[in-house]
């Protein structure tokens, strides 16, 4: 799996404004910033990431995802 396709999907199931991955194929990190997330905790918003991939998770398609994530208002904050 490519970056561009790993983006497209979660881009795909989820609303964002931003979405940046960094990886090696197996090993992916990303930062994630989506409307979708305002007022749910961590692992809400972790739970979202991976309902945009299905399976892709268990059947080591995407082995590994670290990620950041952030409402937009949280967004702002982090970048001022």
């Amino acid at each position: 799996m490519t970056a561009d396709q790993l983006q497209s999907l979660i881009t795909a199931g989820l609303a964002c404004e931003k979405c940046e991955l960094e990886g090696d194929g197996r090993h992916w990190y990303a930062t994630i910033v989506s409307p979708a997330f305002e007022g749910k905790r961590l692992i809400q918003r972790h739970q979202l990431v991976y309902a945009t991939l299905g399976d892709r998770m268990k059947t080591d398609e995407v082995h590994a995802l670290s990620m950041k994530t952030f409402s937009p208002a949280e967004w702002a904050k982090q970048s001022a």
